[in-house]
């Protein structure tokens, strides 16, 4: 009856920007980004991640210091942003059959914004946006899901949710 996306890694190749900033973010601090790193903190809301990074790159700094200087850095790149294979299609498809569907991403609802206003005919496509900052837990709890249900005004088990990692 209704559809709710996931955004990063599942509609938009995140993962390579964010490898991309962090490699370049942590040679300043004399480290190396290792690419199998990625996979600890996708899914992650921001604090959970930058959290992760410090601990792993025994970096001197707090979660707020981490994530002031990386995220002006991601917003640059956002524009750059490649949509997943088959996604247009897939949302095109769903709205032309009128199909519900809504957006829940760990990001923050303005990082969500800012990534998908690069892809044309998105935002109108989806009734609405859940940002990881809007829940109190983040994915894998299914606060946001159940929360997009609510909002869709659907049984949590008649929405199809299609995501990358649980």
């Amino acid at each position: 009856s209704c559809v709710i996306f996931d955004l990063d890694g599942t509609l938009l190749n995140t993962d390579a920007i964010v490898n991309d900033v962090l490699r370049a973010y942590l040679v300043k601090y004399g480290k190396q980004w290792d690419i199998k790193n990625t996979q600890s903190i996708v899914g992650k809301k921001p604090y959970e991640a930058a959290a992760i990074v410090i601990e792993d790159y025994a970096l001197s700094l707090t979660v707020d210091q981490l994530i002031s200087e990386v995220t002006p850095l991601l917003w640059e790149r956002w524009g750059d942003l490649k949509a997943q294979p088959g996604a247009y299609r897939v949302i095109q498809h769903l709205r032309s059959h009128g199909i519900p569907m809504a957006l829940a991403s760990n990001s923050s609802k303005a990082d969500v914004e800012t990534k998908i206003s690069h892809h044309q005919g998105w935002r109108e496509s989806f009734a609405f946006i859940i940002g990881g900052d809007e829940v109190s837990s983040g994915k894998p709890s299914p606060e946001i899901y159940l929360e997009a249900a609510k909002r869709l005004k659907m049984d949590p088990s008649s929405c199809l949710v299609i995501e990358d990692s649980m």
